[in-house]
């Protein structure tokens, strides 16, 4: 079994792009990100059809398309500033905080 990070450097709201696989090139925004499996769930990408019976959460049953979790390491984050995919880069504030940076541009990844 593969070692993953503890914090990827993936995380929600960001901007990736597939780097591998069936859904290569296409572009969305994380969702939800499991560190443990150093997996990641990204909008209208890797959409799977599940077969559910009514009952519960859902009141009707029927084929359902959501989007299934993608290997963190087939994302790469795409930058606001450059709008290209991109290497994510760390650098420490003057007040401590640490911050995610652009590797092209240099610009601040984190809002």
């Amino acid at each position: 079994m593969a070692v993953h990070r503890k914090h990827p450097l993936i995380k929600k709201n960001d901007k990736v792009v597939v780097l591998a696989g069936k859904e290569k090139g296409k572009i969305g925004t994380v969702l939800k990100v499991d560190s443990e499996k150093g997996r990641a769930v990204v909008e209208k990408i890797n959409i799977v059809k599940r077969h559910t019976r009514p009952g519960g959460k859902q009141a009707q049953g029927g084929i359902i398309e959501k989007a299934a979790p993608l290997q963190i390491s087939n994302l790469m984050i795409m930058c606001t500033k450059c709008a290209e995919p991109t290497r994510i880069g760390k650098r420490v504030l003057e007040d401590g905080s640490k911050v995610r940076i652009c590797r092209k541009c240099g610009e601040l990844l984190d809002g």
